[in-house]
């Protein structure tokens, strides 16, 4: 009988002791799962800036602009109301001072790499601000969305970097030929990017 009693302390003893192990192990393995998590969460740091487009050259255009970057791409949302139906250029511009009434204090494209004016893609040459055209409906909004990998937040690449830019919406279209603007018309609206 004694046997049977030191032979229970004994699985009882081992029982309690691989608990304990187990639940440390536990404790381990999910202190090492969430130092993963967060170096992952570092290395898909996601930026995201958002400004408000504003009227200029006597015009009623306003909208919304937003730049989000992840994994090494940006991708830019325009929301735009007040146009007039039909097709208007979009372009970043060299500075981000909108403070004209003309918007031309944001002076010309953005073009870091001494191209051509161009469509964006374009074999002969493109700036790094020639986004395109868009249409505007008969109720005169418009939605813009563009993503590339040429463009970064803040990075320390001037070629790529839209810190101290400008988005302007253009009265007309872009010719994709005219140098060095497209012939886009007026600039009627105009946000700077700041960070």
């Amino acid at each position: 009988m004694r046997n049977i009693q030191i032979l229970s302390m004994v699985l009882l003893f081992l029982g309690t002791y691989s608990c304990k192990e187990a639940k440390k192990e536990t404790k381990d393995t999910m202190e090492n799962v969430e130092a993963m998590a967060e170096e992952v969460m570092e290395e898909v740091e996601v930026k995201t800036l958002k400004f408000s487009l504003e009227p200029k050259s006597d015009s009623n255009v306003k909208g919304e602009v937003s730049f989000t970057e992840e994994n090494g791409t940006v991708s830019m949302n325009v929301g735009l109301s007040g146009l007039t139906p039909g097709e208007h250029a979009i372009h970043i511009h060299e500075k981000a001072d909108c403070s004209s009434a003309d918007g031309k204090s944001t002076g010309g494209h953005w073009n870091p790499t001494f191209a051509p004016h161009g469509k964006w893609g374009s074999q002969e040459g493109y700036h790094r601000g020639d986004i395109g055209n868009f249409t505007a409906d008969e109720q005169g909004n418009a939605t813009v969305a563009f993503s590339t990998d040429e463009w970064c937040l803040g990075c320390g690449d001037e070629t790529k970097n839209l810190i101290g830019k400008a988005v302007i919406v253009h009265q007309g279209k872009d010719d994709f030929v005219t140098q060095p603007t497209g012939d886009a018309g007026g600039r009627i609206s105009c946000a700077g990017i700041i960070e």
